[in-house]
């Protein structure tokens, strides 16, 4: 019990807890432990009928039915499962002894058949159960019971229909009525057009949300109320996580069916399945009051709403205003009570925006002010108040607004409406002093209300005040365009700098090594560019006496070192063999093993299966040594893209880097980077795992929780593991269910950390022409106690937005020993390093190139 009093919305520790006290048969404790679960969460059908089963067990020693009934009666409300009406019929059947018990039974089976009645594959075993209990309490004043039970299923669509007439045939007397036989053939056409969405539902894989999803299109455009709810119904017991599921439910009851009981049921419903988002709770208010709730019981939904853990401050901002709008709409402004608990919520409102939701999420969610906007028009229109109306638009141009014309209008219209003249010329002059986006705008506005309202002293004011304004804006403007293009024109020119430096360092470091080479490796190469001449591919000119040998050698990109003079272009020796370099259907391979023995059958076999190969040329040394990289040319361009998706695949125990052959020459800013660095919600990432675990395993331990379409062991360049991968599944809703359920779990003795996958962005030092933001991105926050599936499902624990602790790896990065403070400064601005960072980065950078 001890977790449970650290986190009690942690679904899978109530799951666990229930799954121990069962084993030590602490039935007490179990029984207490299901209900604490059921009063937080909605229980699957799984834990409905073990619970059930267990208690049906112990009130047979002593009977106590009431009590079972009960629980049934709140088993059926979690979710509509065909199999927990059975039992629940079942059961009652066992009581029918007792005085109504009869009556009962055909109540609790009238109740299933409505519920479950239409599930097309699940339906029948609920009708034929109805019928073997008329069968077995038999009279002949009863037979007109079974009759009608026969002619009410026979009417409704179900799998396998066509045994239940053939058995209503054989055991009617008179025949089949001919009323029935119409009403059967209809239901076996309507049964045929279901069959597609039915047959694709038993072919998916669990949680056949796509399936799903079409077959409720379908059955909305058929129109029938019961089949549309019973579809729902059979979606959300599969996706009970998915947001989106319940929205669209809820919205059809809402505007279609409109029963009260239903529609507050499934809103409640909605919000203990997915109580993270916000926009169901909202709905769930609107419902409540559309349906005449009490006010205590709208209060106490809100309340539940603000302690749900939503994930983002914005979510605070529009459920306060829903709760703000229904309280707006139940005040009558002649009477006070109402008016008083109406500003007190805005008040309230705004405290909690300041202290709960800022300190939370570093941030308003609100920084137009819209609620107190809102504030001051209900007290300026209902309750004449300009003065309150004005303190409020005081404090929201405090808050950094004041610099935008669309603000001081909005507050000018006001004023206009409700106000007075002096107020608006006020406010027009206080406008066109502070806005900064555009003044030209406020200026015009200022001016035509002088036309309309002002005196001549007014006018001439306005005109001079405006001029003067404008004057200084286009300075400012032509000075911030000058400095703009300064920096342009200067970060261009360091950019060329450095690109000119970069090549002739290059093409230095291949003169020392071929000066200190000497005539024997002259010779060689030599030999080895006679026969790549010869056998496969472009020439290229190594140097002879009027050339230096460094002048067009290629560098180990696949590029040239130093630019290649005027209209420089190496000839191919035949017009069937053009040349490989930056062709577009070639790719460039590096990352393998200089010990690597016969390179080139090895990337054939690696690459044959991406389309015919025209040519593989590895790269030697002088000396006849395998460099470690390649090329790849294909016979068409259309194989590139599927070697590309070889990147990053084993050979020989190193992962092998694949990318496109470019020329730098004419790219110099051309860089690689597979990998996305926003948040990928259908991917999950996994931190901790054994360095012995391969990907055959992890993709094991992940298919039970969806389709999996790919699993990515991230590694050194070495090849060693790093204890992370990224397992990638088919849709958003299995990668947030295979973190519930995977997140702690033990793989070889290691605890495993899953997340949402959400890589952080690349490591690059900020220069000047860096493409990379200078602020920091948005903070992140480890995963706190007390938020449980409510926001693990939806939210990478990384995006929750409180500092991360020095050491933590984060979806792939990590800060092995590394101070926090390297990462950035509390003001998200870069540190300088220092002499000792500098060396413990080499250090790292050697360890991965020796290990």
């Amino acid at each position: 019990s001890s977790p449970l009093s650290i986190n009690a919305f942690d679904y899978n520790c109530h799951v666990d807890l229930i799954k121990l006290l069962k084993q030590e048969g602490e039935l007490f404790r179990l029984r207490k432990a299901r209900q604490k679960m059921s009063e937080l969460f909605p229980l699957t059908e799984e834990i409905w009928l073990d619970w059930l089963k267990d208690e049906i067990r112990l009130t047979e020693e002593e009977p106590n039915r009431e009590k079972v009934y009960e629980l049934f009666e709140r088993a059926v409300k979690d979710y509509i499962c065909p199999d927990i009406w059975l039992e629940y019929a079942q059961y009652s059947i066992g009581g029918m002894g007792s005085p109504g018990g009869i009556d009962r039974v055909r109540s609790i089976f009238e109740r299933a058949v409505t519920a479950v009645g239409l599930h097309m594959t699940k339906g029948q075993m609920v009708w034929e159960a109805y019928r073997e209990f008329e069968n077995a309490i038999l009279s002949t004043t009863q037979l007109e019971r079974i009759h009608t039970l026969f002619r009410r299923q026979l009417a409704i669509p179900l799998m396998d229909m066509e045994g239940t007439y053939a058995e209503y045939e054989e055991w009617s007397e008179h025949g089949v009525p001919e009323t029935v036989v119409h009403q059967y053939k209809k239901a076996v056409q309507q049964m045929e057009k279901c069959k597609p969405f039915e047959e694709a539902l038993m072919v998916a894989e669990t949680p056949k949300l796509a399936e799903y999803q079409a077959y409720i299109d379908f059955e909305l455009k058929e129109g029938d109320p019961a089949r549309i709810q019973i579809t729902f119904e059979r979606a959300l017991s599969e996706n009970c996580l998915v947001p989106d599921m319940w929205a669209k439910y809820t919205t059809y009851l809402d505007r279609q069916l409109k029963f009260k009981d239903l529609v507050l049921s499934t809103h409640e419903r909605a919000v203990r399945n997915c109580p993270w988002t916000m926009g169901l709770w909202k709905s769930y208010l609107l419902a409540l009051e559309r349906h005449g709730a009490d006010h205590q019981t709208v209060s106490d939904v809100f309340e539940k709403a603000l302690n749900a853990g939503f994930i983002q401050a914005t979510d605070y901002v529009e459920i306060w205003q829903a709760y703000l709008d229904y309280l707006r709409r139940r005040v009558d402004f002649k009477s006070s009570k109402e008016l008083e608990e109406l500003r007190a919520a805005f008040s309230r409102s705004l405290d909690y925006m300041k202290h709960d939701v800022e300190e939370r999420f570093g941030e308003s969610g609100d920084p137009s002010c819209i609620i107190m906007q809102i504030w001051a028009r209900i007290e300026a229109l209902h309750c004449k108040n300009m003065q309150k109306a004005r303190e409020l638009w005081d404090s929201i141009m405090t808050k950094g607004n004041a610099k935008y014309a669309n603000m001081w209008l909005e507050y000018y219209n006001l004023e206009r409406s409700y106000g007075d003249s002096i107020h608006c010329r006020k406010a027009l002059h206080r406008a066109v002093q502070c806005t900064s986006d555009y003044p030209e705008h406020v200026c015009e506005v200022l001016l035509s209300f002088e036309r309309v309202e002002g005196s001549l002293e007014d006018w001439d004011f306005a005109v001079q005040k405006t001029e003067t304004r404008l004057n200084r804006i286009n300075e400012q403007r032509a000075k911030a365009a000058e400095k703009e293009a300064n920096l342009a024109r200067q970060e261009d020119e360091r950019a060329e700098q450095r690109r000119k430096a970069k090549v002739e360092k290059k093409a230095q470091k291949k003169v020392q090594k071929g000066t200190r080479a000497g005539e024997k490796r002259k010779a060689e190469q030599d030999d080895y560019q006679d026969e790549w001449n010869e056998d496969a591919g472009p020439k290229r000119h190594r140097g002879n006496a009027d050339q230096p040998t460094d002048e067009y050698m290629e560098t180990e990109t696949g590029l040239f070192g130093k630019a290649t003079p005027p209209g420089y272009k190496p000839a191919p020796p035949n017009e069937d063999n053009p040349e490989l370099r930056n062709d577009n259907s070639s790719v460039f391979v590096s990352n393998l093993a200089y010990t690597l023995e016969e390179p080139e059958a090895k990337l054939r076999t690696l690459f044959e299966t991406c389309g015919p190969i025209k040519q593989i040329r590895p790269i030697f040394t002088g000396k006849g040594s395998f460099r470690g990289y390649g090329y790849i040319q294909f016979e068409s361009p259309v194989s590139v893209p599927e070697a590309l998706k070889l990147d990053r695949r084993d050979v020989e125990g190193r992962p092998v880097f694949v990318s496109p052959c470019v020329d730098k020459n004419k790219n110099p800013d051309f860089k690689v980077f597979k990998y996305n660095t926003m948040m990928e919600k259908h991917k999950i990432f996994i931190s901790g795992l054994p360095f012995s675990c391969t990907k055959e395993q992890l993709a094991e331990i992940s298919k039970n929780h969806g389709t999996v379409k790919e699993v990515r062991l991230v590694t050194y360049r070495s090849g060693k593991p790093k204890g992370l991968a990224y397992v990638e599944f088919a849709d958003e809703t299995q990668a947030s269910q295979a973190v519930l359920k995977m997140d702690g779990i033990e793989v070889e003795g290691n605890k495993i950390s899953v997340a949402i996958s959400n890589p952080p962005r690349r490591n690059t030092i900020d220069k000047p022409g860096s493409s990379r933001p200078t602020g920091d991105a948005m903070p992140r926050q480890v995963y706190g106690a007390g938020k449980g599936r409510t926001q693990l499902s939806m939210l990478p624990r990384s995006l929750h937005r409180q500092s991360v602790p020095a050491g933590k790896v984060e979806n792939g990065s990590a800060a092995d020993g590394e101070p926090a403070s390297a990462a950035g400064n509390a003001a998200g601005e870069p540190k300088q390093l220092s002499n000792s960072d500098f060396a413990k980065m080499l250090l790292n950078i050697l360890r991965q190139l020796l290990y």
